[in-house]
């Protein structure tokens, strides 16, 4: 479900409520561009086979559907992950100095793309794992407990998808993790117990 809280179709931004799992986008053409004011959105494809892959996660601040700039056909999916408020822009209304803020974010996206092909080629999935839950740290997924550790809302297939693997393999190794105190896992959530030693992990 979505809200349209601005009636004018003129004005250069669009600001758009959409609810946890809707689909903000599907792959096609492209016109416009996209700024995640609250929330979270995951920008997602799928194999040949149907299992889902996580691209990347677009938090506060950061743009997707970028596409739009060029005049290319997307080809992935976008959604929100949490309630989100999504601002829609009319790359030709944009300014010189809009354009410069979207370059900048251009190139920290491009820097987090390589960092994350390195990750999935160069990295065991157990590192995969810990840096990706090390990534949702810091998003609408986490929540600081009353203890001083961060709690994540991620299920076993959401981590799969985000790390190039299946559920099996990902509850096997969060399972080894958690029997090492490193997290505490529970059903559709894991508590960051040591973040030190993930980051370690992440690293080896």
């Amino acid at each position: 479900m979505l809200t349209n809280t601005r009636t004018s179709t003129r004005t250069f931004v669009d600001t758009v409520t959409y609810r946890p799992g809707a689909v903000i986008l599907y792959p096609g053409k492209s016109d416009m561009l996209y700024r995640v004011s609250t929330g979270l959105v995951r920008v997602h494809t799928m194999d040949d086979d149907g299992n889902g892959l996580t691209l990347r996660y677009v938090k506060p601040g950061e743009y997707f559907g970028e596409e739009a700039l060029a005049g290319v056909n997307r080809a992935y999916f976008a959604e929100a992950v949490t309630d989100s408020s999504i601002d829609v822009i009319n790359p030709a209304l944009m300014s010189a100095e809009d354009n410069l803020h979207v370059t900048t974010h251009l190139v920290r996206t491009l820097e987090r793309a390589y960092e994350s092909i390195y990750r999935l080629v160069g990295k065991r999935l157990r590192a995969r794992i810990a840096g990706e839950l090390l990534e949702l740290k810091d998003t609408a997924l986490a929540t600081q407990l009353d203890s001083g550790e961060t709690m994540i809302y991620a299920t076993h297939d959401e981590l799969a998808a985000a790390v190039g693997s299946v559920r099996e393999t990902v509850t096997k190794v969060v399972g080894e993790l958690s029997r090492e105190g490193v997290i505490s896992a529970g059903y559709g959530k894991i508590t960051l117990m040591n973040e030190s030693a993930l980051a370690d992990i992440a690293a080896a």
